[in-house]
């Protein structure tokens, strides 16, 4: 399944995006895609709704807005560095261990919703990402019972100001938790929509220009590994995001660097999750 929500900005509707491209309203199902849903079965729940009443559910039109495919989750973890040659274009080692970071919740927004540039940013960059989505809460789990644990995979932009996450000291949580730092979507597909999980092209553009090329089989720390990981240091919950890291080609690794400005589009897009597209903005004009 691919699951979708829909509607104006903190009003949204659960929906199906259908094998055809077509999406259809799923609210009669009764429930939104939140914590709750997936840790109660939601899936199963929601695939038997769908095999009775996908033919004659309301469709929802290509000009409606999507929201993320997911509730506000209790965490969006990040992994750091986990493509050894985005590693290299950082200047920085490949990791002997995972690198955690969090983005915070509130800067969640839809695939396609604008992307706001913070007051004063000059260093706004981009990164495309592979997003998981857990299914049950879970402590200590092992590499071999990890992907037990996933409830499916979502596109997801991991933007970043550079002088926030770099220059100022402290965690770099500061330069990844801006509002609208994190677009997810356009759809959560379900572990079985996706045939091999470490072999998914991924690439961006700016403005129609590539600058990000890659697929997921350059993993330093692939999924199963990443949930093991960092399920020793806290306990994850039913819709936690874990963004699993960028292929080369930030802004950050150019020489000299290309950072975002208003006006700027940022197109990007995974095997089988499907494309998004950010229009950035300036600060207090959105």
């Amino acid at each position: 399944m691919k699951l979708i929500r829909f509607g104006a900005p903190g009003t949204e509707s659960p929906g199906l995006q259908l094998a055809d491209g077509s999406r259809i309203d799923a609210s009669s199902f009764g429930e939104d895609y939140a914590e709750a849903f997936f840790a109660t079965n939601g899936l199963a729940r929601l695939s038997a709704w769908a095999a009775e009443n996908s033919a004659t559910a309301p469709r929802i039109g290509a000009e409606v807005r999507l929201g993320p495919p997911i509730t506000r989750p209790s965490k969006i973890i990040c992994i750091g560095l986990n493509f050894s040659d985005h590693a290299a274009e950082s200047g920085m080692a490949v990791p002997e261990e995972p690198v955690v970071f969090f983005k915070a919740s509130s800067s969640l927004v839809g695939p396609n919703d604008n992307l706001i540039i913070p007051r004063g940013s000059e260093k706004t960059d981009w990164e495309v990402e592979l997003a998981v989505v857990i299914s049950k809460r879970t402590s200590y789990v092992t590499e071999a019972n990890a992907m037990d644990y996933v409830a499916g995979y979502a596109l997801h932009n991991d933007y970043s100001e550079r002088a926030y996450q770099l220059e100022q000291g402290g965690q770099w949580v500061k330069g990844k938790s801006c509002d609208t730092f994190a677009p997810l979507g356009p759809f959560l597909a379900t572990q079985d929509e996706i045939e091999d999980v470490d072999n998914l092209d991924m690439w961006l553009t700016v403005n129609g220009v590539s600058k990000q090329q890659g697929n997921t089989d350059k993993f330093v720390f692939n999924i199963p590994q990443v949930i093991s990981y960092l399920s020793e240091f806290m306990t994850l919950l039913p819709g936690d995001v874990i963004s699993t890291g960028t292929p080369p080609g930030v802004g950050l690794g150019f020489d000299p660097p290309q950072y975002l400005k208003a006006g700027d589009v940022i197109a990007l897009g995974i095997t089988g999750l499907g494309e998004s597209s950010q229009t950035a903005v300036a600060w207090g004009t959105a």
